[in-house]
C-alpha cells in the first residue's frame, strides 16, 4: 500500500488487512513512535467529525508527524475552488491527504489529481477506516476473525458496505438485516460475494433482524439517519421501526456476543438505552482503536520505519 490511495476496502488485500491489524496492536502496545517524523497530513473535511478528526490528528502526532485541518469554510471544494485544483495544490505541501466528503466521486477526483496518497475518511459509499478499526476491535475481543459471524442491523450505508467487504475478505460470515429500500449497494454486494467465494466467508442479506442476529458473535448497528439525510428523518424512523437492537433481539445472539456501534448513537432509537453501557458493549474500545488503526494505516501508506522513542 505504500504510496497508494485507500478509497475503498477493496483497495486492500486480505493480507493487507491482517498486517494492519497486527501493526495496530503492536503500535498500541508500544506507544509513541518517530516513524513519521517530518511528515504532514492534510485533513480536508466537508463534514464535521469528533472521532475521525481527533483520531487521525492524534495518530499522526503519535508517529511524530503533524496535521493541518481544513474545514469546509476554508476550502469550499467544488464551489470556491475545484476538487482537482485543491488536490494539485495540497500535494505540493503535504505527504498524505485524508478527506471526509459527501460524495465518493469527490475522493476519486482528488485521488486522480493528487501525487500523494489519498485516504477515504468517509464518503457516501464507504467508510474503510471504520471497518478496519472494527475488525481490529473484534480480533482483540475474540482472538480470531475467520470463524465468526457478524450481524448488522439497519441501513445498508457506507459503514455496513465497508464492513461487508472487509468481513468477506477475511473469511467472516456477514449478515445484514435491512428494510426494503435501504439495502446494500448492488455493486458492493457483488464484490463482497466474490471475496466470500475466495475466503470461504458467507454473505447474507435479509429483512428480519432476528434472522441476522441468531447465533451471531458480533451485533452491530448504526444511526438510521446520517448527516445530510436530516430531511428523511421521519421517513427513516417509520421504515426502521422494528430494527432497534434491544435486549430481546440481542438475546438471540451468542451468550458472549459483543455489541458494536461506530458512534455517535441515538439511545432508544437504533439501540435501546441500556445496551451501549452494558458489559457486552465495546463501543468505546472501538472509538479508541480508530487512532491505533490509523497509525498503522498511515505508517503503511507512507512507508514508515517504526522507530521507538528513546526511554
Amino acid at each position: 500500500m505504500q504510496g497508494k490511495d485507500l478509497l475503498s476496502v477493496s483497495d486492500l488485500s486480505s493480507e493487507d488487512i491482517h498486517s494492519l491489524i497486527h501493526d495496530a496492536i503492536d503500535m498500541k502496545n508500544r506507544g509513541r513512535l518517530t516513524s513519521l517524523n517530518g511528515k504532514t497530513q492534510a485533513l480536508v473535511f466537508e463534514k464535521p467529525s469528533l472521532r475521525t478528526r481527533v483520531s487521525f490528528e492524534m495518530a499522526m502526532r503519535q508517529l511524530g508527524g503533524s496535521s493541518i485541518y481544513l474545514s469546509p469554510a476554508e476550502v469550499g471544494m467544488g464551489k470556491r475552488e475545484s476538487v482537482a485544483d485543491v488536490a494539485r495544490v495540497l500535494c505540493r505541501y503535504v505527504d498524505v491527504i485524508t478527506a471526509r466528503t459527501y460524495t465518493h466521486r469527490t475522493l476519486e477526483v482528488m485521488a486522480s489529481y493528487a501525487d500523494v496518497p489519498v485516504i477515504n475518511a468517509l464518503s457516501d459509499l464507504e467508510h474503510p477506516c471504520q471497518a478496519l478499526t472494527d475488525l481490529l476491535t473484534i480480533y482483540e475481543k475474540k482472538g480470531t476473525l475467520g470463524c465468526l459471524t457478524l450481524a448488522f442491523v439497519g441501513d445498508g450505508n457506507n459503514v455496513s458496505q465497508s464492513l461487508m467487504l472487509a468481513a468477506a475478505m477475511v473469511g467472516m460470515k456477514f449478515r445484514i438485516a435491512s428494510p426494503p429500500g435501504y439495502r446494500i449497494n448492488e455493486e458492493i454486494l457483488y464484490l463482497a460475494q466474490g471475496y466470500a467465494l475466495e475466503s470461504g466467508a458467507e454473505v447474507l442479506c435479509v429483512e428480519e433482524p432476528q434472522q441476522a442476529v441468531s447465533g451471531a458473535d458480533v451485533v452491530y448497528t448504526d444511526v438510521w439517519t446520517s448527516m445530510g439525510q436530516e430531511n428523511e428523518a421521519d421517513q427513516r424512523l417509520k421504515a426502521f421501526s422494528g430494527y432497534q437492537v434491544d435486549d430481546k433481539l440481542l438475546s438471540l445472539a451468542k451468550e458472549d456476543a459483543i455489541f458494536m456501534h461506530p458512534l455517535p448513537l441515538h439511545r432508544d432509537e437504533e439501540v435501546s438505552a441500556s445496551i451501549p453501557d452494558s458489559p457486552r458493549s465495546v463501543i468505546f474500545d472501538q472509538a479508541e482503536n480508530r487512532m491505533h488503526m490509523q497509525k498503522a494505516l498511515l505508517a503503511m501508506m507512507l512507508g514508515a520505519q517504526e522507530i521507538p522513542l528513546p526511554g
